[in-house]
């Protein structure tokens, strides 16, 4: 007979409880850690490079996208 798991470790909603955990940053703060224009950040968002929740008037983008996006755009020059 299946056992019943109720310590928490059975399924989770996809959208509920791992989105509560979501770090967002501002274009600002996005620009500071990349070290570009707010500009540039925009266009990333915009062509659909970087993704970004749009609250009101203004873009937060989620902190591991922008650790993604990084590491996807490492190029060894060597």
């Amino acid at each position: 007979m299946p056992q019943n798991n109720t310590a928490g470790s059975g399924p989770r909603r996809a959208d509920g409880d791992n989105l509560a955990r979501v770090q967002f940053l501002t274009v600002a703060e996005v620009a500071a850690a990349m070290r570009v224009s707010k500009m540039t950040v925009y266009r990333l968002v915009h062509n659909g490079e970087l993704p970004a929740v749009r609250v009101g008037r203004s873009f937060r983008v989620p902190e591991d996208a922008v650790h993604e996006y990084l590491r996807g755009s490492y190029f060894d020059a060597g």
